[in-house]
């Protein structure tokens, strides 16, 4: 199912509160969405950051503002936002998508996952692994245990991400332009809240 922009279209919580409906769990070894994954109250939702996989969409999204909010609720580890999930080969864990890092002190990178692409150059080494296309302002990530925020526009194939107010990467040509929309587990726990998304024309 893919969810296209709607005009004058609201913002629309992608977790509802109380359970994993409309979301699903992959994971290295399998595992079942309570041991990585749970719904606190006030809809705060919390990762173990375990087993290595993600937690991704059951439908597909194109054309749309995102904004989540996360913070670390133990020690800062590594963890991402992945945009435009799309079927193909994976890399060990990763499936095609377009990762906006959320890792304690690189937060704003953007990595292209699994064969994704964009038109823009990676600031990385040639070579190196993971690529990356490192944040283009200063650190704008907030203490750890304090709410971060991040609102990533996608639009036909341009992605724009700003991060507690600030604005740090933007690719274009982006392809795939559309898919599912995940959050990684790296092994460090974490929480989410405020997840939504707002279609654009």
């Amino acid at each position: 199912m893919l969810l296209a922009a709607a005009g004058h279209a609201s913002a629309v919580d992608l977790f509802n509160g109380k359970d994993f409906s409309g979301w699903e769990l992959q994971t290295t070894p399998a595992a079942p969405m309570s041991a990585a994954f749970t719904v606190r109250p006030g809809g705060v939702i919390a990762s173990s950051g375990q087993p290595s996989g993600f937690l991704a969409t059951t439908a597909s999204y194109r054309n749309y503002r995102l904004h989540v909010e996360w913070r670390w609720t133990a020690k800062p580890g590594n963890g991402g936002v992945l945009l435009h999930i799309s079927p193909g080969p994976m890399d060990r864990v990763w499936p095609v998508s377009l990762q906006v890092q959320t890792k304690h002190g690189s937060v704003g990178d953007i990595l292209p996952m699994a064969g994704y692409g964009f038109a823009e150059p990676p600031t990385s080494a040639p070579g190196a692994q993971p690529v990356i296309k490192a944040r283009m302002a200063a650190d704008s990530e907030l203490p750890a245990g304090e709410w971060n925020s991040a609102d990533i526009v996608s639009r036909d194939g341009t992605v724009e991400v700003t991060v507690n107010g600030a604005a740090q990467n933007k690719v274009t040509q982006a392809s795939p332009r559309f898919g599912r929309i995940g959050f990684q587990l790296e092994g460090a726990p974490y929480e989410l809240r405020g997840v939504a998304l707002t279609p654009l024309d």
